[in-house]
């Protein structure tokens, strides 16, 4: 597919994946593998552009993926962490926006609260993408509909099963799902269900396009799935006592056998993984783990999203 023949949705931010209809995400999809498979023809999307990658929280393959990412579109980046002065502290969050627009186009942020998010778009009246919070986790779903679009083809096809906290990654692949028109099974501990605004967003969207969301605190209700995905029990940055996560989320773990019990065919996980807690080495190393491919895409799917923010 020539990039002259894509749909290339205009988008103004990405603070959650909400904000995209059923089709702007297949276009981003399309998008991604396009650039994945042709580089060449994208290699002065950002060129002049200047991006500002804002982490409160530490990163591997959020910053590098967007640092190369940006270099390969031709554009500049500049990182900011807490040495630079935390934001809302050394100065408020809507001036430290305010600032980064009088000199770069846009502004990508790994944050611990949505709200700080939100308050960069609003005081800098730039383009804003979110590289985490305690929400979402939407270019981490974008990569991971990428590698299931490439193995399965139609995602409205494909039944993703989900283990573990219903944190932001969670609310993202739902989000995701929804707009695909998925089948989506959660599987959570008692006590650690997705946010219920979010789940409420999400059964909204399914209505309109057919996905299927069901939600279990039974790991047996992953059975049959096409992959199962899991994240770490423990989010960064939170306070719980690991002993008590241990004892409630030890049941959940993804091993060997329950991968052969349940007859899923692939593993994921948006790393960084703790082996042999949520899921064992073996499961994780082995030839059903699309991890790797996940990590891969995170870089496609965001150079997707940057080079969609300037169409």
């Amino acid at each position: 597919m020539a990039a002259g023949q894509l749909n290339m949705s205009k988008l103004n931010q990405l603070l959650s994946l909400a904000e995209l209809s059923p089709a702007t995400l297949n276009d981003l999809l399309n998008l991604a593998l396009n650039v994945k498979q042709q580089p060449q023809k994208y290699t002065q999307a950002l060129a002049g552009k200047s991006i500002a990658l804002i982490f409160e929280k530490p990163s591997l393959r959020t910053r590098v993926s967007f640092d190369v990412g940006i270099y390969k579109l031709g554009g500049h980046s500049v990182y900011l962490d807490q040495q630079n002065g935390a934001m809302g502290k050394r100065e408020t969050v809507a001036d430290f926006g305010r600032n980064l627009a009088c000199w770069t186009d846009a502004i990508v942020a790994r944050v611990f609260s949505q709200q700080t998010l939100e308050q960069l778009a609003q005081a800098s009246h730039k383009p804003v993408i979110n590289a985490l919070s305690d929400l979402y986790h939407p270019c981490q779903a974008l990569a991971d509909l990428l590698a299931l679009k490439e193995r399965f083809g139609e995602l409205s096809k494909v039944h993703l099963a989900y283990v573990g906290d219903g944190n932001n990654v969670c609310h993202s692949l739902m989000i995701g799902a929804a707009l695909s028109g998925m089948k989506m099974t959660v599987v959570t501990p008692q006590g650690f269900s997705p946010d219920a605004q979010v789940l409420l967003n999400v059964q909204k969207i399914a209505f309109d396009t057919g996905a299927v969301l069901e939600l279990s605190p039974h790991l047996s209700a992953a059975a049959g799935a096409d992959a199962i995905y899991t994240d770490t029990w423990l989010s960064m940055g939170d306070k719980a006592d690991p002993e008590q996560i241990e004892r409630v989320f030890k049941p959940y773990q993804i091993n060997t056998a329950v991968m052969q019990r349940l007859a899923v065919k692939y593993f994921m996980h948006c790393l960084p993984a703790h082996r042999e807690h949520e899921v064992t080495s073996e499961v994780l190393d082995s030839e059903a783990s699309l991890v790797l491919l996940q990590a891969e895409n995170r870089m496609h799917a965001q150079n997707a999203v940057l080079i969609s923010l300037f169409a």
